[in-house]
């Protein structure tokens, strides 16, 4: 009697391989630390009273700078996280389609994605750029080396605001571990406090979605 392990194990494989297909890929920013690493990381940031706002401007946090040739940093995330972007002469996407993992739409009009600073930039006054150079700003608020800007849908990330963990996560649940690991990560690499609610909220996230 032939065995029949064979083909079934080819047409699983083949079901698996379709299935993934059929699923979205995520916008993957580089660096995002492991759970692991982002507990230990958590737990060594700094839990401080929120900053004040005084003083504060998007202006102090110069964006989007160029990146290559007539490239800025929008345009070259919004490359990295779409799928068949073509770009013009400009660099600006005329045509492609872009997966938002934070609600799970997909657009493609590049008009309808805006770039979100995972830690938003107010946030990031709060917990200590206000101290730091224009020049340092700048460099956070178009970090390509970490996990701190994804194309994500324009309503959200409008929604999103300056709020932190404790107040806002994705509504999509998939993709609330990926984003507290983002936040800590960003927040880790660049020194940043956090108060007690922000901490507890990530925390939370983590046992709950990792």
């Amino acid at each position: 009697m032939r065995r029949l392990f064979p083909r079934v194990a080819l047409v699983t494989a083949a079901l698996v391989t379709s299935l993934a297909a059929a699923v979205p890929a995520s916008a993957t920013p580089p660096n995002i630390p492991s759970a692991t690493t982002a507990r230990s990381q958590l737990n060594s940031l700094t839990v401080a009273t929120q900053g004040s706002m005084s003083g504060y401007s998007r202006d102090l946090f110069p964006h989007w700078s160029t990146v290559s040739g007539a490239c800025n940093t929008r345009e070259t995330v919004l490359k990295r996280d779409g799928t068949n972007v073509v770009t013009n002469s400009s660099c600006a996407a005329t045509s492609g389609s872009w997966y938002s993992p934070y609600d799970g739409a997909t657009w493609t009009a590049a008009s309808d994605v805006d770039i979100d600073h995972v830690v938003p930039l107010a946030e990031a006054w709060r917990s200590g750029a206000s101290s730091w150079t224009t020049s340092k700003r700048q460099s956070f608020a178009n970090d390509l080396t970490r996990p701190q800007l994804i194309a994500v849908t324009d309503n959200v990330n409008q929604s999103k605001g300056d709020q932190d963990p404790s107040t806002w996560v994705p509504s999509r649940t998939a993709y609330r571990c990926t984003y507290a690991r983002m936040w800590i990560g960003v927040k880790y690499q660049w020194d940043l406090t956090l108060q007690q609610a922000e901490k507890t909220a990530l925390l939370n996230t983590l046992d709950s979605y990792c």
